[in-house]
């Protein structure tokens, strides 16, 4: 009773969409956005509005880049929530998912920012402009100027990108001098069952270790991880993989740490020398400004404390 209930809500939905964008092609917000621009996107250009006012972020990441440029979306997917960096200034937003079309449609938003894996795309073209990006296609920097060149808040986001880049560049010089130039840090994630090392521009603080900071990166990691952005391994494997420094994200309670507790793991050089430190994965999954600026924080407080 319930499916069908549910089916008959979402062709009502679907209906509705339909006949408001018949006319023309135009998306629900196209009466109301006021001025519009062209935005170029991966697919072709866009029409979207120049001072957009209601803003639907339909995809894991991009969330904190919004926030970062002045702007408090309206919707935002519960992974979002899920980070203590970013929940504070997300409190009153309401929680979407892509898939339900229903509760984007009432939050009535005039842009929607998602990503090309979204299988949903055209049906939130109908509902409001919507532009879509690559995860990981764009290096970090590049990606957040593209969302600000979007929402018309270019000038801003270059302001930050310089201030960062001499804040990172000073860091830099500080952690080497203690760490030394050639030590190698690697980023490893456990996650439930799984556990994997990451490249240089897949979140959890990599853009900020290893492009910010230029710190180095295990020679095992650069062959496997650098393409792909992320390398599954088994436990076994993980002293291949080990740098002198190891920040390791975890995702809750559900994770298995089992490896830890294994001779090979303890018998790691960064784990003898207590060189492993452990991050919030929830947090740390982002690479927008505020959750970047906190990384940076945390991890200045490791190394240059380290022994």
């Amino acid at each position: 009773m319930f499916r069908k209930k549910h089916i008959w809500i979402s062709l009502l939905t679907l209906s509705f969409i339909c006949i408001l964008t018949a006319c023309g092609g135009q998306s629900l917000s196209d009466s109301k956005s006021g001025e519009m621009k062209d935005f170029q996107t991966e697919k072709g250009v866009v029409k979207v509005p120049v001072h957009p006012k209601r803003i639907i972020v339909a995809t894991e990441t991009y969330a904190g880049d919004v926030l970062a440029l002045g702007f408090t979306p309206v919707g935002v997917m519960q992974n979002a929530k899920d980070s203590k960096i970013l929940v504070p200034k997300l409190k009153n937003v309401t929680t979407i998912s892509p898939d339900n079309i229903e509760k984007i449609v009432e939050l009535k938003p005039d842009l929607i920012i998602t990503g090309t894996h979204n299988k949903n795309i055209d049906k939130l073209s109908k509902i409001a402009p919507t532009v879509a990006f690559t995860y990981g296609k764009l290096k970090y920097l590049d990606q957040h100027l593209a969302i600000a060149k979007l929402l018309g808040k270019e000038k801003e986001a270059q302001t930050w990108v310089e201030q960062w880049k001499k804040k990172t560049a000073k860091a830099s010089k500080e952690i080497k001098a203690k760490i030394g130039q050639d030590a190698t840090v690697m980023v490893m994630e456990a996650y439930e069952k799984e556990l994997y090392v990451y490249g240089d521009n897949w979140g959890r603080a990599t853009e900020v270790i290893y492009q910010a900071l230029q710190l180095k990166m295990p020679e095992a990691v650069v062959k496997d991880a650098m393409g792909p952005g992320f390398y599954a391994l088994s436990a076994e494997a993980i002293p291949k993989y080990a740098g002198d420094y190891i920040f390791l994200s975890k995702t809750g309670t559900k994770t298995d740490t089992s490896f830890s507790e294994s001779n090979l793991w303890k018998n790691i050089p960064a784990v003898k020398n207590n060189r492993v430190y452990e991050t919030d994965a929830k947090s740390f999954y982002f690479n927008d400004p505020l959750t970047l600026e906190t990384e940076l924080e945390f991890i200045k407080d490791k190394l240059l404390n380290s022994k």
